[in-house]
């Protein structure tokens, strides 16, 4: 059940579209440049959206060699880190292996176990919004276009041409990246929605807080 702030769900083909990030708002990590800024950036943030793409498999018994394109967002930005082209000193490690930083997003488990499967990164400090939020249905877990119709009064558009495309190609379209970043925007944004209203997550981004705060550096007396 969501919590009684919440208003209902309206009928989601009547809500007006999901704005989401411009293609300006977002940052293709595949230079050192481009590292340095994406890790410095996400290296100062308390939480932040993350989710990963891999292109698809059709044929029985296939196995994924994703993830192909990892996303992690600021409120500000979205650096999207396509794995084929990434510089050697990436810092995606760091990132998430952080334990100070929170990383959110809806339906993680295939991700982060591809993620450890295919560049060793142990995820750690994962909130699963799919698993942490509450639905309105008993025993069913709250998918992105559901929580944004919810939390935002929006339709979050998906289209299955997008989500099947090769997330492999070295080159993305425009409509690619802006899919992949609002993937992971849009899990930050709607996190930061439910801290208002849910003491449980509350509880949980306290804590996170008192473990940043003592991972910091002391002044010296």
């Amino acid at each position: 059940m969501l919590p009684e702030s919440l208003p209902p769900a309206a009928a989601e083909p009547e809500l007006p579209p999901y704005e989401g990030v411009s293609i300006g708002d977002i940052v293709l990590v595949v230079s050192p440049h481009g590292a340095a800024e994406a890790r410095e950036a996400l290296l100062a943030e308390d939480v932040i959206g993350f989710d990963t793409e891999s292109k698809p498999t059709f044929r029985k018994a296939e196995v994924s060699t994703g993830p192909h394109l990892i996303q992690l967002a600021t409120e500000s930005r979205v650096y999207l880190f396509p794995v084929g082209q990434l510089p050697e000193d990436h810092g995606l490690k760091a990132i998430l292996e952080s334990k100070r930083i929170l990383k959110v997003g809806f339906g993680l488990g295939s991700d982060l176990a591809q993620l450890h499967a295919r560049l060793q990164i142990e995820a750690r400090n994962i909130l699963d919004l799919s698993r942490a939020l509450r639905s309105e249905k008993p025993g069913q877990t709250l998918g992105a276009k559901t929580a944004v119709a919810q939390f935002f009064g929006r339709r979050l558009q998906k289209s299955r041409r997008t989500t099947t495309s090769n997330w492999a190609n070295p080159r993305l379209t425009e409509r690619q990246m802006l899919y992949a970043a609002n993937d992971a925007h849009v899990a930050l944004r709607v996190y930061r929605a439910a801290l208002l209203c849910d003491p449980r997550l509350q509880e949980r981004h306290r804590a996170g807080r008192e473990v940043r705060q003592a991972d910091l550096p002391h002044s010296p007396d």
